[in-house]
């Protein structure tokens, strides 16, 4: 059983900054950051190997957002700039056995959100 635990996440102006941290329980899992929208299925927004040596990132944020983990603490992290008003969701920690896709990922966090205002 793998726990997840977000913070951070908040309110910000469009073209600002804002970092996710989450602290998971288990190790050598793939970890990733997820977010949805009212209305919306949950959308992959960037993975990382369990060795951090692979990061995957979906399109709308590639450039924007970096994904990154620190194995010792049992923390990954989301870096977010040039932040956008449709960037404005609800985001989840997520882990997994593999890294090869967004689905079937098995545990959650509950969830941090980010708001972001013109």
């Amino acid at each position: 059983q793998v726990q997840l635990v977000e913070s951070g996440g908040g309110s910000v102006q469009v073209g600002g900054s804002l970092s996710l941290s989450c602290a998971a329980s288990g190790y050598s899992y793939c970890l990733g950051w997820f977010r949805q929208v009212p209305g919306k299925e949950r959308e992959g927004v960037a993975r990382i190997s369990p060795s951090g040596g692979g990061t995957y990132y979906d399109a709308s944020v590639k450039g924007r957002f970096t994904i990154s983990r620190d194995n010792a603490k049992n923390t990954v992290s989301l870096q977010m700039n040039s932040l956008k008003p449709e960037d404005t969701a609800m985001y989840y920690c997520a882990a997994h056995p593999f890294c090869s896709s967004w689905s079937g990922w098995s545990y959650w966090g509950q969830g941090t959100q980010v708001t972001v205002s013109s």
